[in-house]
């Protein structure tokens, strides 16, 4: 296939027509795998949007109709492996009707995620680009929906059920995220941890959590 016919616009299997330049989403996908495993393994700096061509499988002209520069294309992966893991712990809460099982599970999602290598590698890589992508870093930590947001809504709704008695949401939201991180993700992000720690450990430690933020937060029972 030519770079030219490349370029152009793919069928629309929705429509029976063609996805206008840019739009088709299983192009965008097949683009943003394979700057993920570029990214992933040179590191910002040293990957190049040729690098990406080859890994992707794409022509240089289709991989600069969706995305102008390294910088955006970085961004949109970046954007792209936090939406699928927001979503992924979003769906986790709605589990059970337990609150203790439902922060049970989020805890351990949340730091099996955190401690991942890709995701230590991730954010090493943002960390190293700040001075030049300060938006960068701001929208990974603090976006519009995040995993300090998504547990907002939780406790809001247990609060609204009468489960939790909590004064300030964001705080307690906080809190709840360090006390199951532990030292686990500044380890890991610092190079004293080579490896995820045992599950074992996440569940003793999420365990924990769960108990000191329930002895804060939770309704006690009248006998």
């Amino acid at each position: 296939m030519t770079e030219l016919s490349d370029t152009r616009a793919d069928e629309s299997p929705s429509t029976g027509g063609r996805w206008a330049a840019g739009e088709d989403p299983a192009k965008r996908k097949q683009i943003l795998d394979g700057a993920r495993r570029v990214f992933m393994k040179l590191g910002f700096d040293a990957a190049s949007m040729n690098d990406v061509t080859r890994e992707a499988g794409v022509s240089k002209g289709t991989l600069y109709v969706y995305f102008a520069n390294k910088e955006e294309l970085f961004t949109a992966m970046m954007e792209s492996e936090r939406a699928a893991f927001v979503a992924s712990v979003r769906n986790t809460l709605k589990q059970s009707s337990d609150p203790d099982v439902a922060l049970h599970d989020f805890g351990m999602t949340f730091v099996s995620h955190l401690t991942e290598d890709k995701v230590i590698n991730a954010m090493r890589t943002v960390i190293g680009v700040r001075d030049r992508m300060p938006h960068l870093c701001q929208r990974f930590f603090t976006g519009p929906e995040n995993i300090r947001t998504v547990l907002k809504d939780f406790l809001t709704s247990q609060v609204e059920a009468g489960r939790f008695e909590i004064d300030d949401i964001e705080l307690a939201a906080r809190q709840f995220l360090e006390l199951c991180g532990g030292s686990f993700f500044k380890l890991r992000l610092f190079g004293d941890m080579d490896a995820p720690p045992p599950r074992e450990e996440m569940d003793r430690v999420v365990n924990g959590a769960i108990r000191v933020f329930t002895a804060a937060y939770g309704v006690k029972k009248q006998s």
